[in-house]
């Protein structure tokens, strides 16, 4: 894994990142409850959907969100989905994933970024812990709002 990049998704990546295949048990904290709702408040216009490649081969997905003028301020600079596959997990992709948008943010003036999930075992929890997140709330649902300071 030295090659990887960030690449716009596009009508060329997306079939290969629709089908990245997670790791037995992760599909539950795909898309926390708490997203369904939290969706329909973003601009899809703020919308920053990216692909993570190692050489040609699509490795995992990022999509991440800008809107200052969210009225929720958690979704003002935030991930939305980290997906990587199963055969490249634990191989830095998913920090170069999230270091990629962080820079974005900082790029856009953001101070933070944040993100939702359900905590629990097999959650992405300790990976968001890992690269510096630190929970800052929950929402009605019991998912965890937690922040990486830029």
């Amino acid at each position: 894994m030295t090659d990887l990049r960030l690449e716009e998704l596009s009508a060329a990546t997306a079939a290969a990142a629709n089908s990245l295949t997670l790791k037995p048990g992760q599909e539950q904290f795909v898309q926390p409850t708490s997203y369904a709702q939290a969706e329909s408040d973003v601009k899809p216009s703020a919308s920053w959907p990216r692909v993570v490649l190692d050489g040609d081969e699509v490795v995992g997905l990022i999509i991440g969100s800008f809107d200052a003028e969210n009225a929720q301020e958690e979704l003002r600079s935030c991930i939305w989905r980290v997906n990587v596959s199963a055969t490249a997990q634990g191989r830095g992709v998913g920090r170069f994933a999230v270091h990629g948008l962080a820079e974005e943010a900082r790029k856009r003036g953001f101070e933070r970024l944040t993100v939702v999930y359900e905590p629990g075992t097999g959650s992405p929890e300790a990976f968001f812990e890992a690269i510096g997140f630190t929970v800052v709330g929950e929402t009605q649902y019991g998912d965890h709002f937690a922040a990486l300071t830029l």
